[in-house]
């Protein structure tokens, strides 16, 4: 069982791997999105697949958090593992200590060998190899989801198909900000009208308004010219191409003033005038590198870089988020560093991109890893200039519950550091002396360093514990000095029930073994016979009195609405202990009740003894107290009347309380009678004993549509007095209307020969009807329903006399897989009969009757064994068994 699962599981991760690597491309298929696929990328074939569920960066930290959390050392785990037989290495990548940098790929040995050492069980085992099994996406894979969300024609597609992949990709560490450029949005486009910033600088394409108020009323629209220029009506030429709007404005002002006399400085005279632009000219930019979709982008003038990598997708990861180059006329003009944007949202708007100029984004300067304890874990991009102090800040700082005395860097050595030694990585520790006062040292970082913050460790001081029965339980503040008293005083002090004799305080010594330390109480106040002094981390337990002895309890029992035990009290009498009950039900027989009570005597063998006491109708609370009811011949006990108000009777500990049941009590039992009848409808029993003919009989009889033999006769599977619901399905083989029908969850079908029944109430058939049963009487059905393996099941018209064998070959005959020994006909009244083939004698085949079902099932084939030594041992069974046999004769 164990080798099937495991298989299954295997199976199970290959297909869903493959299953989200050919997610992709049907997508594309239906968003009917074109991508361009660069040469070399291709979908990972099921051997690369099968090699990604193996890279499993989630299912190594669960492992390595369950190896830290089992609190073996290394060395104890080592050598667990020799003795169960495993190389004791086996687990050495996922202990304390080892580097978190190095890929490691957990395999099916390595879990066996997590569950010898009792860390996993079987089920957790199975559970993680499951867990994270869609491994990782390709880059190829990786880059046509990119291209595809980056297209703007289908976007609302892209990103669904974004999210439905990012559900199935493995939750490890991420590279900070590649995803601010994944999801496009209009909301990422500068602008196509204004207004703009202040530097921005006009040029050839740009469209500008200038409306003059006051004394003049005019609007103007001016086109910047490809020469640069913009020409005002009466005014002429003024030169616009590389001015800002202001420098433009100044421009204006005089040439205006020359027209319009009202023109003041400051705009202050009587006639005023303003420019702005009404459109931006669009220019074209080039984005090349490592980004997600390199290639021309068409885009305004007022757009910077950060609008180019939007278009483009943003890096990849492989590019540079530190180091994206500008270029313009095959010069470098500018390089920006993303994490301005990113970490501190400086957008550095003064880079203007021109017509022609190139985006380009490199390759990646190094990352390094940023994980533990700290805000933002993630991968970040490093200058050779910067430091363990900048990564830090990078990822957020620490976290309240960092450990701030130590930060561990693991690191790859250079080429010509590991040539002698062979090791090409080390572990650097900061320690508290470089972290003192809460400033992270300006450790150089390399490429490829993974920094790991570590939790503080799960242990509190300066408490001791006050346990047991005190009115807060829990933990206490430390102090020096702190005594017995104190501590149970914080605690609320002790409850009413507290025992006196004995205080335990336990104490951890600094061997971690522990002493024991008693004192006691002198009164229930809280006064101590001995107030020790305590000690940090001091366990202190008082006990209740009600701990030693068990708490009495009665029971109640029979026809109250709540059985079940209560708890004791003094003084509680039977009434009492049945209103705590919820009161008695209807078939509360109200004369007497049972007390069941433990024998003071405790002789041998006795386990109780019962006494009978009297009870009345008060006892049903309410308001709504019928009559007292007087006990008659059949009711338990003696048989006289009750008192008129029946005497309190008192309860002891572990009484068990019965309030016994009338004789004969039950609800109205009901019965379905529909279809051809002349009074259809749902009628109560009379009697227990009520039979099929007498319901027919009640209802008037039968029409003289009905078909008495296909009666339909339905039996619940739990009997009861009241069908489940009112809802019913459908009679077997009939169409009837929603108002008749027969009730839903009876299944079981009983066969009856209604016109036997009809004929001789005497007959086996006239059965007694119970609550819950259904009778449908159909119409004639002149077909014979042929079902099974049969090459054309469905109905075949009745033909009197024909057996079952006619009737099949009627349907096309046994299928190949048709059981022809054991076909069998179910009779329209529900009687079924079966084929009995017979090797001498003639066969008993059924003749169907008009609205029967034939049903053919399939043959059983068991698999027989071929092995020629299992054929060798029979025949030598066989041959022994005649040798055995004609010896006997001789003799």
């Amino acid at each position: 069982m164990h080798l099937l699962r495991s298989r299954l599981s295997r199976s199970r991760r290959t297909l869903l791997a493959l299953a989200g690597a050919m997610l992709l491309p049907l997508a594309l298929a239906f968003a009917q999105v074109p991508v361009q696929i660069q040469p070399g990328q291709q979908l990972p074939n099921p051997d690369q697949a099968r090699d990604l569920l193996q890279n499993q960066p989630g299912l190594v930290q669960q492992l390595r958090q369950r190896l830290e959390g089992s609190g073996l050392t290394p060395d104890q785990v080592r050598s667990r593992l020799r003795a169960a037989g495993y190389p004791e290495t086996t687990l050495d990548q996922y202990l304390s200590g080892a580097d978190t940098t190095k890929s490691v790929r957990p395999n099916r040995q390595t879990l066996e060998a997590v569950r010898a050492l009792g860390v996993l069980s079987a089920e957790e085992a199975d559970s993680l190899q499951i867990t994270d099994s869609l491994g990782q996406l390709t880059d190829s894979l990786r880059q046509r989801l990119d291209s595809l969300r980056a297209l703007r024609l289908d976007s609302l597609r892209a990103d669904s198909l974004a999210d439905s992949l990012a559900a199935i990709e493995p939750q490890g560490l991420k590279h900070f900000g590649i995803e601010t450029f994944r999801r496009y949005s209009t909301r990422f486009q500068p602008s196509l009208a204004g207004p703009v910033d202040e530097n921005y600088r006009l040029g050839p394409g740009d469209v500008l308004v200038l409306i003059l108020t006051g004394d003049v009323e005019q609007a103007y629209d001016l086109d910047v010219t490809r020469e640069g220029f913009v020409v005002i009506p009466q005014v002429g030429r003024v030169y616009a191409a590389n001015l800002t709007l202001q420098q433009f404005h100044d421009q204006l002002f005089p040439r205006l003033r020359r027209i319009y006399s009202g023109i003041r400085s400051g705009n202050k005279g009587p006639t005023q005038f303003q420019v702005s632009l009404a459109k931006l000219r669009t220019i074209q930019v080039y984005v090349a590198g490592d980004v997600v979709r390199p290639g021309a982008f068409q885009m305004s003038a007022a757009g910077t870089v950060l609008t180019a990598l939007y278009a483009a997708g943003g890096p990849t990861t492989n590019g540079s988020f530190r180091q994206v180059q500008v270029r313009r006329g095959g010069k470098l003009v500018d390089s920006v560093d993303l994490y301005d944007y990113l970490l501190r949202g400086i957008n550095r708007s003064d880079i203007r991109l021109q017509t022609g100029d190139v985006v380009f984004v490199p390759v990646h300067g190094g990352f390094v890893k940023v994980n533990g304890e700290v805000s933002r874990p993630a991968t970040y991009e490093v200058l050779p200039t910067e430091t363990l102090r900048d990564v830090v800040q990078f990822a957020g700082g620490f976290d309240p519950g960092a450990y701030r005395s130590r930060v561990q860097i693991h690191r790859t050595l250079p080429p010509e550091a590991n040539a002698v030694s062979g090791r090409g990585r080390v572990v650097v520790d900061v320690g508290p002396e470089q972290l003192a006062g809460g400033v992270v040292p300006g450790v150089p970082m390399s490429a490829g360093d993974s920094v790991t913050v570590f939790e503080l460790a799960d242990r509190t001081r300066s408490y001791v514990s006050v346990v047991g029965n005190v009115w807060v339980p829990g933990q206490v503040g430390f102090t020096p000095g702190m005594k017995l008293s104190d501590a149970i005083r914080l605690a609320g002090g002790p409850r009413p029930d507290v025992y006196l004799d004995r205080i335990l305080v336990a104490r951890v010594r600094e061997d971690s073994s522990m002493v024991q330390l008693r004192s006691s109480f002198t009164d229930s106040t809280g006064k101590l016979a001995a107030d020790l002094p305590l000690e940090d981390q001091d366990e202190i337990r008082i006990f209740s009195r009600t701990t030693f002895r068990d708490l009495p309890y009665i029971t109640v029992t029979g026809a109250v609405r709540r059985q079940g035990r209560v708890q004791f009290r003094d003084g509680m009498t039977l009434r009492d202990a049945v209103l705590i009950a919820d009161g008695v039900t209807e078939d509360a027989y109200l004369s007497e009740a049972e007390i069941a009570r433990l024998d003071p005597s405790r002789a041998p063998g006795t386990l109780a003894r019962t006494i009978r006491v009297p009870i009345d109708s008060t006892y049903r609370f309410g308001g709504n107290t019928p009559p007292a009811r007087t006990a008659g011949a059949d009711a338990p006990g003696s048989g006289d009347a009750p008192a008129e108000h029946a005497p309190e009777v008192r309860l002891r500990p572990f009484d068990n309380v019965l309030i016994m049941r009338e004789t004969g009590f039950g609800r109205q039992r009901l019965v379905y009678l529909l279809g051809q009848v002349k009074r259809p409808g749902r009628y109560a029993l009379r009697t227990k004993t009520d039979r099929i003919a007498d319901l027919v009989t009640r209802a008037g009889g039968l029409t003289d549509e009905a078909y008495a033999g296909g009666i339909q006769f339905y039996r619940a599977y739990t009997p009861g007095n009241r069908p489940p619901n009112e809802q019913v399905p459908h009679p077997v083989g009939q169409r009837v209307t929603p108002t008749d029908s027969l009730p839903r969850g009876y299944a079981e079908r009983v066969g009856i020969d209604l016109p036997a029944v009809l004929n001789d109430a005497k007959f086996r058939d006239n059965i007694i009807v119970t609550g819950g049963d259904s009778i449908y009487i159909p119409e004639f059905n002149p077909v014979v329903m042929i079902q099974g393996e049969v090459n054309s099941p469905g109905p075949v018209a009745y033909h009197k006399g024909k057996s079952l064998d006619w009737y099949v070959n009627a349907a096309g005959g046994y299928s190949q897989l048709g059981d022809k020994t054991h076909p069998y006909v179910t009779q329209p009244d529900g009687q079924r009969e079966g084929v009995k083939r017979r090797i001498l004698l003639a066969d008993g085949v059924p003749k169907p009757r008009p609205g029967a079902t034939i049903f053919v099932p399939r043959k059983l084939i068991q698999e027989q064994a071929s092995s020629v030594a299992g054929l060798v041992t029979t025949a030598a069974q066989v041959l022994g068994a005649l040798a055995t046999l004609i010896i006997v004769a001789r003799r």
